[in-house]
């Protein structure tokens, strides 16, 4: 099963509360490094706004939660139906719609019964308005390949959040580098 983790969280005010040195375990799959910064701003305003891309690294990681548990009812959930990307997967073409990512769901992550486990370092959010944010981030996918040894994968995401109803869907993401799913 997944392992997930959050750090890096205690030294931002009214954010979360502290929690204790080391790694906090967040109960699903995705450990995210946050970089820890001074904010110039008074707390009404700087604790909106932090409290926003909570909102999103959160949202971002129940996403990255329903793709290693192969959970593709929980992944349409959290992406809208029009979802477009650009991913190692499409080949350098622009997808558009839910089948292609169905597709990877059925055949190869609903049958990974192995181990997988994703750390988020230093994602980066943009808050475009109260309906609307981007986050950006350096992925680690560690899994076991078919003969059994522990691998480790990078990818540069980035995902572009939109709010609908009082919910957060994914409208669009961008994959760099080594697929989001390990071919095993």
């Amino acid at each position: 099963l997944p392992a997930v983790s959050l750090t890096g969280m205690d030294d931002i005010p009214g954010l979360l509360p502290p929690p204790p040195v080391g790694r906090h375990q967040a109960g699903g799959g995705v450990e995210i490094l946050l970089e820890k910064r001074l904010l110039g701003q008074g707390l009404g305003m700087a604790g909106q706004w932090l409290a926003r891309k909570q909102e999103i690294i959160k949202t971002t990681e129940q996403l990255i939660e329903a793709v290693n548990n192969g959970d593709f009812e929980a992944y349409a959930k959290i992406c809208d139906p029009g979802l477009t990307s650009f991913e190692p997967e499409a080949l350098g073409n622009l997808v558009e719609g839910m089948d292609f990512h169905r597709f990877y769901f059925e055949n190869l992550l609903a049958k990974n019964s192995k181990p997988i486990h994703t750390t988020i370092l230093n994602p980066h959010v943009h808050v475009i308005g109260e309906d609307a944010a981007c986050i950006a981030y350096i992925r680690l996918t560690q899994y076991i390949d078919g003969q059994g040894r522990p691998r480790t994968s990078q990818s540069e995401e980035t995902r572009v959040w939109h709010r609908r109803d009082g919910k957060w869907q994914n409208v669009h993401f961008h994959c760099s580098g080594a697929p989001v799913a390990p071919l095993q």
